[in-house]
């Protein structure tokens, strides 16, 4: 069985459980991956349906629980092999943002974004973790989501609007 960090109001580590052991008061830490194409497009990401959290929800190119012996860093690379088949290197990755989150359940998130060119064909899904993938600009991703935020994951707009103020930079 897969043992996730338990972690305090500081994200300082204080033990550990068994996944399935986890309860409401408990926070754990979840990575998170923003795939950024030369187009200023964005990769998002549907939930499998058997996703026990927002199943069929779209949110970013890959996310995963850290466990046991992992750092966010570790996790985030291990999960995009994972679920969507994507090699990439630690120094790769740029930190998009760092924030507490409190929706149907609790946790810390760090997200990362890494530019890569592929197509949607060039990605393998892990379809018990990912049902669907699609290229989005965010000035689209913003319009879709203000229209229908039912379809996205509830913490995901925090990621889009960082997201915004990326693109107005680069």
């Amino acid at each position: 069985m897969t043992r996730i960090l338990i972690v305090n109001d500081n994200d300082e580590i204080i033990g550990s459980k068994e996944r399935n052991d986890k309860n409401q008061t408990d926070i754990i830490r979840v990575s998170g991956l923003i795939v950024i194409n030369t187009q200023k497009q964005i990769l998002i990401a549907q939930r499998s349906k058997n996703k026990v959290n927002d199943p069929r929800k779209w949110g970013p190119s890959v996310a995963g629980t850290v466990e046991e012996g992992e750092t966010y860093v570790t996790n985030i690379i291990k999960e995009a092999k994972e679920e969507i088949g994507l090699d990439m290197a630690e120094n790769e990755l740029e930190l998009v943002r760092h924030s507490f989150n409190d929706t149907n359940h609790k946790y810390f998130s760090t997200v990362f974004s890494v530019q890569k060119d592929l197509l949607i064909t060039d990605f393998v899904l892990q379809k018990d973790e990912v049902e669907d993938v699609k290229w989005i600009s965010i000035s689209d991703l913003i319009k879709w989501h203000d229209e229908s935020p039912e379809d996205f994951i509830p913490s995901f707009y925090k990621t889009i609007v960082t997201m915004k103020d990326w693109e107005s930079r680069n």
